[in-house]
């Protein structure tokens, strides 16, 4: 039996993290500071499709991506951006802005709602062509 549900820790992630409305991410998103990444599975963009500009970074290899000693860094995470995540409906990002915090990425947050609550707040969204 485990001690700790996705419930808790998302809420502890909650707790200690910047959350934004979709609303302002929407405004965001045209803002040259910030950087908004997805971190849904490629069958997610697929399926449901894309916030345009969005840098789209897989939960499974996020940590790996940000850090500058990985083999796998992303010269993006060094870009001193502000990065606004964002998963189907806001549990993985909170989990996922609290992990890259706690690495010392500075300024980040993530959406509240997730995608869903972009293409509610009339955030663009496009198709996303399997490669």
């Amino acid at each position: 039996m485990i001690s700790k549900g996705v419930k808790q820790l998302c809420a502890e992630a909650e707790a200690e993290i910047e959350t934004v409305t979709a609303e302002q991410a929407v405004k965001f998103a045209d803002d040259e500071t910030v950087q908004l990444v997805d971190i849904r599975d490629i069958r997610e963009l697929w399926r449901e499709g894309a916030v345009p500009g969005a840098m789209h970074a897989p939960r499974g290899m996020l940590e790996f991506w940000v850090d500058p000693e990985s083999s796998y860094f992303r010269e993006d995470f060094g870009s001193g951006k502000k990065f606004i995540f964002f998963c189907a409906g806001g549990l993985r990002s909170a989990l996922a802005t609290q992990a890259v915090q706690n690495m010392g990425l500075a300024s980040v947050a993530h959406i509240a709602g997730g995608f869903a609550a972009w293409k509610e707040a009339g955030g663009a969204v496009v198709a996303k062509e399997k490669k």
